[in-house]
């Protein structure tokens, strides 16, 4: 824990080692609360919670997609964008294998696997965004323009309509 209280995941040190300004947010977490259970307790809308999702390729490939809290990802649309077949979830002990971080505390930042990143495009026109700090119940909130900053993110427009 850091002087202030919250966590020092290794997503934490990575925004560190990057100099990411970085709000932390500490949240009672629940099992399958999601997005609209973090949005309550920060107060925030659904949309600007950003879920930090990994997929893989029916090659086997695997990546990340980070998606508004109130939106689900077209599998369709995205493996059309990449040229494949098929894009699916990983399971939860192959997503923790990747990552190194528990499902429902999953952060883009520090995984234990260099994967590539897909942001659906609109998180960019956000003020700022709140995302995984690698632990259930733990949130940062950045500028959207810091991912471009840490990762080559390819921006898309996979998203199905609001929840």
């Amino acid at each position: 824990m850091s002087a202030d209280g919250y966590p020092v995941t290794q997503a934490i040190r990575a925004l560190r080692e990057m100099k990411i300004h970085y709000t932390p947010h500490l949240y009672p977490y629940e099992d399958h609360g999601g997005t609209r259970l973090a949005s309550t307790m920060l107060q925030v809308d659904e949309h600007s919670v950003i879920k930090t999702l990994i997929m893989e390729t029916d090659q086997h490939r695997a990546l990340i997609v980070l998606m508004h809290g109130d939106c689900e990802v077209s599998t369709k649309q995205l493996a059309r964008h990449l040229g494949t077949k098929r894009v699916s979830a990983c399971d939860e002990s192959t997503a923790q294998r990747y990552t190194g971080y528990q499902v429902g505390g999953i952060s883009p930042f520090g995984t234990r696997v260099s994967l590539k990143v897909f942001a659906e495009e609109t998180i960019f026109g956000l003020n700022r965004i709140f995302i995984n700090g690698g632990k259930r119940g733990f949130m940062v909130e950045i500028d959207p323009g810091d991912l471009e900053r840490i990762f080559s993110v390819e921006r898309v427009r996979v998203a199905n309509s609001p929840l």
